[in-house]
């Protein structure tokens, strides 16, 4: 049996607009001036008091709390109203299906998203049954911390030759070297080709449609290097 888990933000579904968009009013209401969209991409990944912690160095404690507390109030909010959508990429319905059907494979999720992010995608694209096991930041260190990955491997019965991490950032690659499994980066999202290739990623992919073949290749390599 192998393992594959997917990061969600940035490699799953485009997410960066509403994440913006929360962050600017998070730090509107304080009347503090916010960071730029590329510095906001930037901690995609994160959990909220990481990213804060980053993006908010100068202020106090409190403040970072209270920034945290408005950006969770706003992104709610924004998920409550119809006419907000966060689009998949491309291909990663067919593939993730197609994934899921292989009686080979078990697929899971690692995320900085909350429990409830996670469970309003999978209602709204019927993913339910095809993830074993969904790791986020409501229950884990923040990444590159390896806990997600630990969990998810406990969960499923499957060991790290066996095991994939796909994501879009530095942190997912480097969460995934620290469980000792095969890190995957999809250029298509948040941080850039040669950020992921120098945090480890043992294969850079370009398009969902290569993940299937770059999966069942890494593991082979993975367990003949076992």
């Amino acid at each position: 049996m192998k393992l594959v888990i997917f990061d969600c933000d940035g490699t799953i579904v485009d997410s960066q607009n509403g994440i913006y968009e929360a962050m600017v009013h998070a730090y509107g209401v304080l009347g503090i001036e916010p960071p730029k969209r590329f510095e906001t991409i930037a901690i995609i990944g994160l959990s909220l008091p990481e990213a804060f912690a980053v993006l908010a160095s100068s202020e106090s404690d409190a403040t970072r709390r209270e920034l945290a507390r408005h950006y969770k109030n706003a992104f709610m909010d924004m998920k409550r109203d119809p006419a907000h959508h966060e689009p998949l990429f491309p291909g990663a319905a067919h593939v993730i299906e197609s994934l899921a059907a292989r009686e080979d494979i078990r697929l899971g999720i690692a995320t900085g998203k909350s429990q409830r992010g996670v469970v309003r995608l999978f209602d709204r694209e019927g993913w339910h049954p095809h993830f074993v096991t969904v790791q986020t930041a409501d229950d884990h260190p923040s990444k590159p911390h390896p806990s997600m990955i630990l969990a998810a491997m406990a969960d499923a019965g499957v060991g790290p030759s066996r095991t994939v991490m796909i994501g879009d950032t530095t942190y997912d690659i480097e969460m995934a070297r620290a469980a000792g499994v095969g890190a995957v980066g999809v250029t298509w999202g948040y941080h850039a080709p040669p950020l992921l290739d120098g945090a480890g990623a043992h294969v850079l992919v370009d398009e969902y449609s290569q993940l299937p073949a770059v999966i069942d290749r890494l593991i082979e390599e993975l367990e003949a290097a076992a």
